[in-house]
C-alpha cells in the first residue's frame, strides 16, 4: 500500500462509536454554540418547529414505522429501562429473553421478574448458535407476555431472525421488544415486517449520529397498555443532539451497504494463527469478534491502535447469558461501515500481523461457531449485577472442560418437560427455594 496511507487512522469500531459525519458534527457544533451563547429555548423552538418533522420522517423511513410512532430518548437502553417496567405483568406471566440479551436489557426484565412475581426463561439455541425457533413455536402459548430479543448483540456478529419470531409471535397476546442497537444503520429494520411493538435503537453506532440520543417505535399496542403512564417518562436528549442527529440520517439515506469488508476482515482473523473467530449463527453481519490465544483482548486492542487501527473489545458482562468456548472474558470487536474501504480492511490485517508477529505458536480453534449449551455466566457470584441471586437451570449439565461441572456453578436440577434454561431464585443458605 503506498507509504503515504499508513499514517492514515482506520476506524473499524462503528459498533462502539460510529465517526459522525462532516455536515452533522457541525450542525451539533453550531448549535451547542448557539445553546451557549442564547440560551435552550431557541434551540428547543428549532428542534420542535424544524427539526422534529424531518427527523421524524427520516426515522420512519428508516424503521418502517408511522411516522408518529417514534419517540427520541437518550438511547435504546434507556427507553426500554423506562418503559418495560410499566407493562402490568403478574405471577401467571412468563417473559423470554435469549442468551443475546443485553446486560442493560437484561436487569430490567430481571427486575420486572422479581416485582411481578413471574418466570423469565431463555430460549436455547441450537448447535450452531441460532435461536431455536422450532422451541419457540411448540412451546409459545397466551401466557408469555413479553419476549425481549437483540437483532444483533453487543459480543459477536449474529443476526438474529427477528421476522420469523415476528411471525411466530403474532397470533399470540404477548408484546414483542427488539434491541436494534447494533443492527440498524448496517442492516434493513423494518418494524412492520418484525411485528415488534417496541424497537429501541442508539444514535450513534452505526447511524453516525451524537452520543447520547435514541429512539424507540412504540406500536399502538404498546402505546395502549402504556396509557397510564404515557411516554413521558423518556428522559429527552439535548436539542443540539437531536439536531445533529437529523443532519447525520441525511447522509445516511444516500449510503450504499458495507459489502464485503466484514468477510474480508473474517478472513483475516481466521487466517492468523492463535486467533479464534467468535461467530455463531448462520447469518453474520458487519461485526466480527475475536480472541487470540497468547494476547489479551485489550492489549491487542492497543497494539492496533498504536498501528493507526481503531478497534473495539467487548466483555462478557456485556452478554452474560453468553458465554463461548473457552472462559475468556473479553475479546477484541471489529465493525465495519459503509464509509470503510478495501484499503481499511487491508490495512486492518497488515497491523494485526505487525501486533502479533512472534505470538501465535499454539494453534486453537479459529471459531466458535456455538454457545456452551448452558452459559455459565448466570451462575453464582461469577455474573454481572442482572444476573445475581440467579442460578441455570437446564436439561443438561453445566460444564466446564471434559464435561465436568465448571468450579463454582451449582448443578441444574430438571425441570419437568422443559429443555430450555430458566432463570429461578438461587436457594436460601437453609436450602429453601
Amino acid at each position: 500500500m503506498p507509504h503515504g496511507d499508513r499514517g492514515r487512522r482506520v476506524h473499524l469500531d462503528t459498533a462502539g462509536l460510529g465517526r459522525m459525519p462532516a455536515a452533522a458534527r457541525a450542525q451539533l457544533t453550531e448549535w451547542t454554540r448557539h445553546e451557549d451563547r442564547h440560551g435552550p429555548y431557541e434551540v428547543d423552538e428549532h428542534v420542535h418547529h424544524v427539526v422534529r418533522p424531518e427527523l421524524d420522517a427520516r426515522l420512519a423511513a428508516l424503521l418502517g414505522a408511522p411516522a408518529g410512532d417514534t419517540v427520541l430518548a437518550t438511547g435504546a437502553a434507556d427507553a426500554f429501562a423506562a418503559l418495560v417496567p410499566r407493562l402490568a405483568l403478574g405471577p401467571g406471566d412468563r417473559i423470554w429473553t435469549t442468551p443475546y440479551e443485553g446486560v442493560a436489557n437484561l436487569t430490567v426484565l430481571t427486575a420486572l421478574r422479581d416485582r411481578a412475581r413471574c418466570r423469565l426463561e431463555v430460549v436455547p439455541l441450537r448447535p450452531d448458535g441460532d435461536l431455536d425457533l422450532e422451541w419457540m413455536a411448540a412451546h409459545i402459548d397466551d401466557d408469555v407476555a413479553l419476549v425481549s430479543v437483540a437483532h444483533v448483540p453487543a459480543g459477536c456478529g449474529i443476526v438474529t431472525p427477528v421476522e420469523d419470531i415476528g411471525r411466530i409471535l403474532a397470533p399470540h397476546r404477548c408484546l414483542y421488544a427488539v434491541d436494534a442497537s447494533y443492527a440498524v444503520g448496517q442492516l434493513p429494520v423494518d418494524a412492520g415486517r418484525i411485528g415488534c411493538q417496541l424497537l429501541t435503537g442508539d444514535g450513534w453506532r452505526f447511524l453516525r449520529g451524537p452520543e447520547s440520543v435514541g429512539f424507540a417505535c412504540l406500536a399502538p399496542e404498546l402505546r395502549q397498555a402504556l396509557a397510564p403512564y404515557g411516554t413521558g417518562l423518556l428522559a429527552p436528549p439535548e436539542g443540539a443532539s437531536v439536531v445533529a442527529l437529523n443532519a447525520a440520517l441525511a447522509v445516511a439515506e444516500d449510503a450504499g451497504p458495507a459489502g464485503g469488508l466484514a468477510a474480508v476482515v473474517r478472513t483475516a482473523v481466521e487466517e492468523t494463527p492463535g486467533a479464534e473467530l467468535i461467530a455463531p449463527g448462520r447469518v453474520q453481519c458487519g461485526i466480527v469478534t475475536f480472541r487470540h490465544a497468547e494476547m489479551p483482548a485489550g492489549l491487542l486492542r492497543r497494539a492496533l491502535a498504536a498501528r493507526g487501527v481503531v478497534v473495539g473489545k467487548t466483555v462478557a458482562q456485556e452478554t452474560p447469558l453468553y458465554s463461548p468456548g473457552r472462559k475468556a472474558t473479553a475479546a477484541v470487536r471489529v465493525s465495519v461501515h459503509h464509509d470503510n474501504s478495501a484499503w481499511d480492511a487491508a490495512r486492518f490485517a497488515e497491523a494485526l500481523r505487525e501486533a502479533l508477529a512472534g505470538r501465535g505458536r499454539h494453534a486453537v480453534p479459529t471459531a466458535v461457531r456455538a454457545a456452551a449449551p448452558a452459559p455459565a455466566a448466570v451462575a453464582g457470584g461469577a455474573v454481572a449485577a442482572p444476573a445475581a441471586g440467579l442460578r441455570a437451570v437446564c436439561a443438561g449439565s453445566v460444564a466446564g472442560a471434559g464435561g465436568v461441572p465448571a468450579a463454582g456453578v451449582p448443578r441444574p436440577r430438571r425441570t419437568a418437560g422443559r429443555r430450555h434454561l430458566a432463570l429461578v431464585s438461587a436457594p436460601a443458605p437453609d436450602g429453601t427455594a
